[in-house]
């Protein structure tokens, strides 16, 4: 309509009436535009705010799944320590001796959830979390799970734990998965050890697989390997650790979660 009476003023020649209602025109496109960012403005600010209540809940996650695996990794390196003096000990007890250290051989892991972390960055999205130094703190944490990945993935193939596992009869090995092993939460997750270690085998079987274990000249050696291994692992959790406590801050304080 408006064009219509534009085109009409012009064939009269009337330009102050052109001036008027090209001044509307533009003004209507300019409002239009305006709205429009207004608009995509606030859609971004909405799915940046639904982005950090994610991320926080993921974090959350972790930094709980760490303080569970590090309390385990405690257990793990104390079996390490018990193990060592048990084999260096003439009058170790059999049983002791073989649950401490198959103990030292264990492994466990909590995958980290990246699914809105790899959504971000796969949308291109990293623009609407709340600050650069935030989405340059979550990158650094997720870079650092890659290399955690990879270091924990090692303590499944140790020499340590491929040796004692081996020596260990499979039968005494099922005893021990039965009644000196994990404790699972009720998400599935292991939590830790079993307090009171049971191993329902004939006392003869633990004092052959014991005499094997001190006999065996690798397993010191390895065990000693084995330490080390582990003791990165618990230190990767520290970081872990202190690196959430800080990126949950920075979401916190620094944007819109709750």
């Amino acid at each position: 309509m408006i064009l219509r009476r534009l085109a009409t003023s012009i064939r009269k020649q009337d330009w102050f009436t052109v001036l008027i209602e090209t001044l509307i025109v533009v003004l209507g496109v300019f409002l239009g535009i305006q709205l429009g960012n207004w608009n995509g403005a606030r859609a971004d600010r909405e799915l940046g705010d639904q982005y950090e209540v994610r991320l926080v809940a993921d974090l959350e996650q972790d930094l709980a799944d760490n303080l569970i695996l590090r309390a385990y990794y405690d257990q793990v390196l104390a079996s390490v320590v018990e193990a060592d003096r048990l084999l260096a000990s003439p009058d170790a007890n059999s049983k002791d001796l073989v649950a401490a250290a198959y103990r030292a051989s264990e492994f466990s892991n909590n995958p980290t959830d990246r699914a809105t972390w790899d959504q971000i960055v796969s949308s291109g999205h990293l623009g609407l979390l709340p600050s650069q130094e935030v989405a340059d703190g979550l990158s650094e944490y997720y870079k650092f799970q890659d290399l955690n990945d990879e270091t924990n993935s090692l303590l499944q193939g140790t020499p340590y734990r491929f040796a004692v596992r081996a020596l260990i009869p499979l039968p005494l090995q099922l005893a021990i998965r039965e009644g000196c092993s994990d404790t699972v939460g009720e998400a599935g997750a292991i939590t830790g050890f079993v307090a009171v270690c049971r191993i329902d085998v004939d006392e003869a079987l633990l004092e052959a697989a014991a005499l094997e274990l001190k006999s065996s000249p690798s397993i010191r050696e390895a065990l000693r390997h084995q330490y080390s291994m582990v003791a990165t692992v618990r230190n990767n959790i520290d970081g872990n650790i202190a690196n959430l406590e800080v990126v949950i801050d920075g979401l916190r304080n620094d944007g819109a979660a709750p």
